[in-house]
């Protein structure tokens, strides 16, 4: 049976400040750090066969800790921009709810949550999931029809379009769905890559 681990980063340091960060490149936030490696200590246990990532430093980097909590730092890791959050073009740097104040409340939400409105400038959620997929299709997948063990260190969206994917959930489905920072959520699948339980660890 293979197994698949689903991890978003840490808090970011726009996070924090609650700004949209898209593919601004910021670091993890001192509790991000601590949450990354909490996530590590979630994972003992768990022998990774490799692991993929984004190519933005805060996934990177709580990738990096908690492979270090578990002792797998030399598993291939494979990085690539298919993984990044979605692109969240002009609101990129701005304070969420500054943002809601211009523009209102309800609109931000559907350009945070919708599937197919894109914020100005910038990705939809089916966006992302158009280069989120194909990547996890043509690169992921194969191992886990090996039964591989898989972690995934990357974004709240990019991590929504894979899990919209896997649990065959509708566009009113995950405009609901938020998946928290640092916590590893574990799927199991048959052989066939299809899911047979998830849960968050």
């Amino acid at each position: 049976m293979a197994r698949l681990v689903l991890l978003r980063h840490g808090e970011s340091q726009w996070n924090l400040e609650n700004r949209f960060t898209g593919w601004v490149d910021v670091p993890l936030s001192p509790r991000g750090i601590q949450e990354a490696q909490q996530a590590g200590n979630k994972l003992r246990g768990f022998t990774f066969n490799r692991a993929f990532t984004s190519v933005l430093t805060r996934a990177n980097e709580t990738l990096r800790l908690a492979l270090e909590v578990i002792g797998q730092t030399n598993i291939p890791i494979e990085k690539d921009q298919a993984l990044n959050e979605r692109m969240y073009g002009d609101l990129q740097g701005l304070n969420k709810a500054e943002t809601a104040k211009k523009y209102g409340e309800e609109q931000v939400k559907i350009w945070r949550r919708s599937y197919d409105v894109p914020p100005p400038g910038g990705e939809s959620l089916k966006d992302t999931a158009e280069r989120v997929l194909p990547y996890y299709e043509s690169k992921i997948k194969p191992f886990l029809l090996k039964d591989e063990t898989i972690l995934i260190a990357a974004h709240g969206n990019s991590l929504r379009a894979l899990v919209m994917q896997l649990e065959q959930l509708s566009r009113e489905q995950v405009l609901e769905l938020n998946i928290p920072t640092g916590a590893p959520l574990l799927y199991e699948l048959d052989r066939q890559g299809k899911v047979l339980s998830h849960r968050y660890l």
